[in-house]
This record gives C-alpha cells, structure tokens and sequence, in this order.
C-alpha cells in the first residue's frame, strides 16, 4: 500500500506540474545538447529493442508461451513457421560498431513523422500533408523492392497501415476517414501505437500540446479504444521530460502511466487491462514472476474476452497494450529487463518492445544506454530499407542518415513547437 500511496502522490505532483504549464502556455528554452543526446538514446534504444523484439514476433500467441529460461536459447519458428535472418537466439541484437541500423515500422514512420514536421512551416500536419507524406515516402505493393529475404515484393506495411495507405492512394481519403470503422476494417490493431508515440517527445512535459500534435497522425489508422492506446503512449512520452534521477524510475514511470490513464475510457477494455495488470504486478510478491501476470492476461481477454474486450488477432492493439503494461511494470525502469520481459511476453512482441526501449533509451540517452551494456552503437540509420524518397545526410557513409543527425534536426522541431505555444 505505500508504493501505491507513493505513485499517487508522485502522480498528483505531475499532474499539478502538467496543467499550469498547460494553462500559462509557458515555456522554458531546453537545453539543445541534454535533449539531443536524449533524441539520440531515443532511436537507439528503439532500434536495439525492435530489432531483438523481432527475433520473438509472432513466435507464441497462446500457450505454451516464452518464459525467462528461454532468454538466450535458439529462436523458434513464428506462426507462419518462419526465422528472421539477423539472429538465431532469443537475445539482444547488438550488432557491431561498423553496422547500420535497418528501419523497421517500428521506426520508419515515426522517421517520416518527424521528417514532415522538420520541413513544415507548422509543427501541427495537416490532413493534406499528411496524406502527401505517406504517398511520397511509402512504397506501394506494386512498386516496392524486392525483399532479399522473402524474393517477393514487400512495403513492409500491414494490417491498418496498408488499409489506410491505399484508402488514401486509391479513394483520396484523408484522416480521419482513413480510420473509420466504415472505411478500415483494421482500426482497432496495433498500428497508430507504434506509429505516434515520439508526438511525445516534441512537446516535453506538455502532454496536451502532444495530443494535438498527434491526433491527425492516430487518426490515419486507430479509432475507438485503439486511438485510445495511442494517446496513452504520447503522453507516457511527453510526460517523460519531467522525470528526474532523484527519485525511483519505476515510480515515476507508474506516476506517468496514471496520467497517462487518463486517455482510457472508463468502461472499456484498455482501461481494464490498465489496471488489472498493474494489481497483479502491485500484489504479485515475486517482481520476477510476471509470467504470471501474462498467462492471466491471456486467460482474463483472449480466452474469457473480460473487460469488453473481444480478441480478434494477434496483432491487436487491445491483446498488445496489456502485454506491453507487463513488460512497463514489471521491467521497474531497467532497459535491459523491460525488453527482455517485452520479447518474451508473446504476440507482436517487437511492439511493446521498441515503445519501451525508445521511451528509456529517451530517459537514459545516448550515455546512458551506452553504460547499460558497456559498449558504443553504431549511430547509422538505413531509411531506405523499408522507405522512400527521403534526403541522404550521410552520402559517403552507409544509410541515409545517422541518431546524432537525427537528434539534432529532432531538436529544431521540439523548439518549433515551443515557440509556438509561446
């Protein structure tokens, strides 16, 4: 009871802190270094985390699940009975210091939605901008590469992003039509959730700022309690900003969760993934046991459908945000747990595993994610892998762009939207 009666209090703080910032439209200069080096850990930590993520995706969506003891074992096959080419053991994916980053829909779009903010005259795209950037930057099932993997031609778009995609090529819809239950089948997965998060990050420490920047984007693929998630996401994220090394990050990452909460509909199924898994991590006494909670989650929505949640597949947004809130709790603040637990939970697992691993790389920076595993990354990004059409800032280096780049232009769009509210 006094770790709950910490986070409420810790929570009411920020809450407090949040709406006078909100209310007085103020705002202070960041520091351009701090938060560049934080940009930097940002899409480090996402692209360490989405990369070992994916050695897992789609490997258990029902029992017999992952557990701890397989952490360092050989990968098995996912439901489709295929490998991904970049590692044969679930493990981190740590690739050596000369290597590149490939992008991934963890990160190519949130790239892009950065990208169009950067040359826009206003941090907040427009429906029309937004709807340009995606057919400029995003290939078509016609014409996309060859996959060197699959031989087939691949867009590396799914599920809400392909039906959104070709609403807006083929019928010229805009959002958010784009998302309409009428118009997109597949507004309730996971898209929009690993797609807006970084909103976040543009507006530090104003999280209703982020939601406006945000909400167009959401609305391209998510309605209903899908949006809903996604927003929960942008404020975790915005709300990271004010975190500080004074106090514990596992209360403080509880404290941001509870306002972050707030986007939940009371009475709908995220809201009672919201809090049925935090209960059971609160009153589970092994803080190592959340398998546990996992194969209760799995009993409690895709078996029994409690909460008014019907499950559908397993790239659901619904099934994906209560696995995603066991590996926030249960991984306490620690970079290398919250992934670990997050590639071991099941279902789409690169997911929740890159949503985190971006946010604590962003809480640690680049520094900090370096002392996590004692070694530097490579900083290169490759965009092209799964995009297109976007500017090469690194022409006699491989990839199109480099973190530390990224970081810095990121910076200029984070004091963009500042200005603005000024």
């Amino acid at each position: 009871m006094q770790q709950i009666y910490r986070v409420l209090a810790l929570y009411l703080l920020l809450q407090a802190g949040f709406a006078t910032a909100q209310a007085t439209q103020t705002s202070e200069a960041i520091d351009r270094a701090d938060y560049a080096r934080k940009l930097h850990g940002f899409w480090l930590g996402q692209s360490i985390a989405n990369w070992t993520g994916l050695i897992t995706e789609m490997d258990r969506v029902e029992p017999p699940f992952y557990s701890d003891e397989d952490w360092g074992s050989t990968d098995q096959p996912n439901i489709w009975g295929a490998f991904v080419n970049h590692s044969s053991r679930i493990n981190f994916y740590l690739p050596e210091l000369d290597r590149v980053w490939g992008s991934d829909d963890d990160t190519d779009i949130e790239y892009m939605y950065w990208q169009l903010a950067e040359a826009s005259g206003s941090p907040k795209l427009t429906a029309e901008q937004i709807r340009e950037g995606w057919l400029r930057h995003i290939y078509s099932n016609e014409n996309a590469p060859i996959s060197p993997t699959e031989f087939r031609r691949e867009n590396y778009l799914w599920v809400s992003n392909e039906r959104a995609f070709y609403l807006m090529r083929d019928k010229g819809l805009l959002p958010p039509a784009t998302s309409a239950p009428s118009n997109n089948p597949d507004f309730a997965m996971i898209d929009a959730q690993l797609t807006t998060e970084s909103f976040g990050l543009m507006a530090p420490g104003r999280p209703q700022t982020a939601l406006n920047l945000a909400a167009l984007p959401i609305a391209v693929t998510a309605s209903g309690e899908a949006a809903a998630i996604a927003r929960f996401y942008v404020v975790m994220h915005a709300a990271a900003a004010n975190l500080n090394d004074k106090e514990n990050l596992a209360t403080q990452l509880q404290a941001i969760a509870a306002l972050a909460a707030e986007q939940l509909p009371v009475s709908g199924y995220a809201r009672d993934m919201y809090e049925f898994v935090l209960e059971a991590y609160t009153t589970n006494p092994d803080k190592n046991d959340w398998e546990q909670t996992r194969n209760a989650i799995y009993q409690r929505y895709q078996i029994n459908g409690e909460g008014g949640y019907q499950y559908s597949r397993p790239f659901d947004a619904g099934i994906n945000f209560a696995a995603s809130l066991i590996s926030l709790f249960y991984g306490e603040g620690d970079f290398r747990r919250t992934v670990q637990i997050a590639s071991l939970a099941g279902w789409d697992s690169d997911n929740p595993a890159a949503t985190w691993g971006g946010l604590l790389g962003f809480i640690l920076g680049k520094d900090g994610i370096e002392r996590t595993f004692q070694r530097r990354f490579s900083e290169a990004y490759w965009i092209h892998r799964t995009r297109k059409a976007f500017p090469d800032h690194t022409p006699v280096l491989a990839g199109e762009d480099t973190f530390s780049r990224m970081a810095q232009r990121g910076v200029d769009v984070v004091e963009k939207v500042l200005t603005a509210e000024e």
